[in-house]
């Protein structure tokens, strides 16, 4: 049996067929999908579709990166977030709890989008804007700077 030290000490895994990163046995990771071989996809985590994970990535936790989505960077996924459609999620960005990014969304520098929020359509998020709470962020709108969203607001355009 192989295994690799994600962190906390070994656990069984594989490095994925499609950029060599290292994928727990725990999750699921779609043979069309890209883990490049410095990221990494640990826990119940879901890779699904034409998704990449690359640079310092990581997707763990139930997390699920599906469609054409993209993580990279120091990017983090975790807990039961979602990033689907055609979103990015890169920089040093964590996307968290039960949080979704979708659509054409970006998100990026030291962003980060949790707790129940919502980013889809064309939204950037990016610098050290936090969008949490049960937010929704949609249209074609920016957050940015140190901006926070948060409660039940919701950003449209």
């Amino acid at each position: 049996m192989t295994t690799f030290d994600f962190g906390k000490g070994p656990v069984p895994a594989h490095q994925h067929s499609n950029g060599g990163g290292w994928v727990a046995d725990t999750a699921t990771v779609s043979e069309t999908v890209y883990v490049g071989p410095d990221a990494r996809v640990t826990g119940n985590a879901v890779v699904t579709g034409n998704a990449e994970v690359s640079g310092n990535a990581q997707v763990t936790g139930n997390a699920m990166v599906t469609d054409n989505a993209k993580v990279s960077g120091n990017a983090r996924v975790t807990s039961n977030a979602m990033v689907s459609g055609n979103a990015w999620v890169f920089g040093n960005t964590k996307v968290f709890d039960y949080a979704v990014v979708s659509g054409d969304a970006r998100v990026y520098g030291d962003a980060e989008v949790s707790d129940n929020a919502r980013v889809s359509g064309r939204v950037w998020v990016y610098d050290n804007a936090w969008v949490y709470e049960n937010a929704r962020v949609s249209g074609d709108a920016k957050v940015f700077g140190d901006a926070m969203v948060s409660g039940r607001a919701v950003v449209i355009d």
